[in-house]
């Protein structure tokens, strides 16, 4: 019976040792959900320092509703400085997409050339945080 126990015991550990360092060798990749511009410097303070820690991290921002206005050229945050110089650096690191919903800009009415040239349009921007999750199996964060 012992030897049974030692058995199962090595065996777990080995196939746990192997799960753990699998875990470890998968890509991180994270969606960040954005439905309120007044929290974008907030998320955008998260993403530097996600990268900071996970410096390979693969982040795409989808953002829609009220989370548009700050990738809506001109757009600043509270203290008047600008979003587009800390979207710029985000997407310089080369980990880091922004993703921007035309049902958002068609609703709004918002002419497609106010988007800053760092933001993708995608069709839906709920879509694509569910395509992203589902299909690509990003985490998610809502920041």
């Amino acid at each position: 019976m012992k030897l049974i126990r030692t058995t199962f015991l090595l065996l777990f550990c080995a196939v746990l040792g192997t799960a753990v360092a699998n875990a470890a060798d998968r890509e991180e990749k994270v969606v960040y959900h954005i439905t309120d511009s007044a929290i974008a410097t907030q998320a955008l303070n998260n993403i530097r320092n996600h990268l900071n820690a996970s410096p390979k991290a693969k982040i795409v921002v989808v953002a829609h509703g009220a989370g548009i206005d700050f990738l809506l050229e001109g757009a600043k945050n509270k203290n008047g400085n600008p979003y587009d110089i800390a979207v710029q650096e985000l997407t310089d690191r080369d980990h880091v997409e922004f993703r921007i919903c035309n049902n958002t800009l068609e609703t709004r009415k918002i002419d497609k050339k106010q988007v800053i040239p760092e933001a993708k349009i995608v069709p839906s921007g709920v879509a694509e945080v569910a395509r992203l999750q589902i299909q690509e199996g990003y985490a998610y964060i809502k920041p």
